[in-house]
């Protein structure tokens, strides 16, 4: 998103975190809500055109929300609607995309407030690389013509109850609904919330083998005195590298790996 799309997105992350810091509001149940609202807006074009119309006044688009949606959500959730429709879009596309966000948010906040969101964070970066290592299931997964409901079944059928309830849902919505995102698209998108939420970078860490709770420790603590804000480590094992450690975050990469001296080193003989 670029201009008054992103501002409009950011202002609903402040009014979603505010309302979500009361604790009598249930988190879990905004994310369902927005996830309904996002299909009603992504399957009527007219409604978004008209909610996102810079020639219509913010509370005009506000009192429609409110009447579609009074009685059929809860009051936060018409707020927060609400609150979205009143700023301007650079498009109305760029309105669903933000409810949907939000919604994947409120699942990242209902975790974190229940001590979850870092088993949220490894579950999700570990069923990427199981999907990323698997043509069938990936395929099985984003099938077109498979419906929502049996690609919702799968992912239970997959993940079920070996994975945290928030992940289960995350991840059923991503695949049930991909709205133009590739799985990968996706699943990096709720990787950048939950770090968000923490107000920390992901770092993605690959070694030959496992590394040890005080390798981890340790790597962390170097990560974050280089960067100078917390870092979450998501670890893959991937022998090829035969030792060492390749670091990536954001479009940086920090590559200590066996593998790539040995490649430098042929590239250097050839040359």
């Amino acid at each position: 998103m670029i201009g008054a799309s992103r501002e409009a997105l950011a202002a609903g992350r402040e009014n979603l975190e505010s309302l979500t810091d009361n604790t009598s509001v249930d988190a879990v149940k905004l994310a369902e809500e927005l996830a309904s609202v996002t299909t009603l807006l992504d399957r009527e074009v007219s409604l978004r055109r008209l909610l996102t119309d810079p020639s219509r006044s913010g509370e005009d688009k506000a009192r429609l929300i409110a009447s579609l949606l009074g009685g059929q959500v809860s009051g936060e959730t018409v707020d927060l609607v609400s609150g979205l429709v009143r700023s301007r879009w650079s498009g109305s596309r760029d309105l669903v995309d933000g409810v949907e966000e939000l919604s994947a948010y409120a699942e990242v906040i209902a975790a974190d407030k229940a001590t979850k969101l870092d088993n949220v964070e490894d579950e999700l970066f570990r069923f990427g690389r199981i999907v990323s290592g698997s043509h069938e299931l990936r395929g099985a997964l984003t099938e077109p013509k498979a419906t929502a409901s049996a690609k919702a079944e799968l992912v239970k059928k997959l993940l079920g109850a070996r994975a945290e309830a928030a992940t289960v849902r995350l991840v059923t919505t991503l695949v049930a609904h991909p709205r133009g995102r590739s799985l990968e698209q996706g699943l990096d998108a709720y990787s950048k919330l939950a770090a968000a939420r923490r107000d920390r970078m992901v770092a993605e860490v690959t070694t030959a083998v496992p590394l040890s709770d005080s390798q981890k420790e340790r790597l962390t603590a170097a990560l974050t005195r280089l960067y100078g804000r917390p870092v979450h480590l998501n670890i893959d094992i991937d022998p090829e590298v035969l030792g060492g450690v390749q670091v990536k975050i954001g479009d940086e990469v920090i590559d200590g790996t066996v593998s790539s001296r040995l490649e430098g080193a042929r590239q250097a003989l050839e040359g």
